[in-house]
């Protein structure tokens, strides 16, 4: 008996096959799953609210989902929930306050704000390392170098902004004997300046000296004595 096929629309040729071959169906229905698979994981579509590739099979699904629930941050780009959208700039990007100087600024900078510009920051003086708001820094290491300290070496009070480069230099010798030392020799070296007499001619001057005012003193001793004596004699 042959085969009949019905004048009204029926199956089409696919159902036909279907109908002749069992096994040839399952063939082309399983291969054909597998490759619209293998499409659909290679075929990628971006979304327009995200900017993700997203499988074109899901595309529309995903994009219902993300535009319902997401929102882009307009400064870093996150997508972030709609929900917590504000919370996110709050912690995240909102201006705040620096605790030392109350200057607003954004967050990304505070921490360089506070470590190396801040006005209020505490620093310490070179001089005497007294910690102090950076603003005031210069007025106080103004006066702090100008203070003044024993050189232990040399003898001589050292400005303390002066302190390092004296120590590199110094000799251990005090410098006022060694300028007056140096003062004397240059102006007896000097045209027609008086030379220093050798000592024993100072020892003598002296020696010389010392007699004269004692007989001076033995003179005026004898006069009264003699006055004294001349009065007694009268009374």
């Amino acid at each position: 008996m042959g085969l009949v096929i019905p004048s009204n629309p029926g199956p089409s040729l696919f159902d036909y096959r279907n109908l002749c071959c069992p096994w040839f169906a399952r063939g082309v229905t399983t291969s054909l799953y597998r490759d619209m698979a293998v499409a659909s994981e290679e075929t990628t579509n971006i979304c327009s609210h995200c900017d993700r590739a997203i499988p074109s099979l899901n595309i529309d699904l995903h994009f219902a989902h993300c535009s319902r629930n997401l929102e882009k941050c307009k400064l870093c780009g996150d997508m972030v929930p709609k929900k917590h959208a504000e919370e996110h700039f709050l912690n995240t990007h909102a201006p705040v306050a620096c605790s030392l100087c109350s200057e607003t600024m954004e967050r990304e900078v505070l921490a360089i704000h506070k470590g190396e510009i801040c006005p209020q920051r505490i620093v310490t003086c070179e001089f005497c390392e007294f910690p102090l708001p950076a603003i005031d820094l210069a007025e106080h290491q103004e006066v702090c170098g100008n203070r003044t300290e024993l050189c232990h070496l040399c003898s001589r009070y050292i400005r303390l902004r002066e302190r390092y480069n004296h120590e590199s230099r110094c000799t251990g010798v005090s410098d006022n004997i060694v300028g007056s030392s140096r003062d004397v020799r240059a102006a007896e070296r000097a045209p027609g300046a008086p030379r220093r007499q050798p000592h024993d001619y100072s020892s003598r001057r002296r020696l010389f000296f010392t007699i004269a005012i004692t007989g001076i003193a033995v003179i005026l001793g004898s006069l009264l004595f003699q006055r004294k004596t001349g009065n007694n004699q009268v009374h």
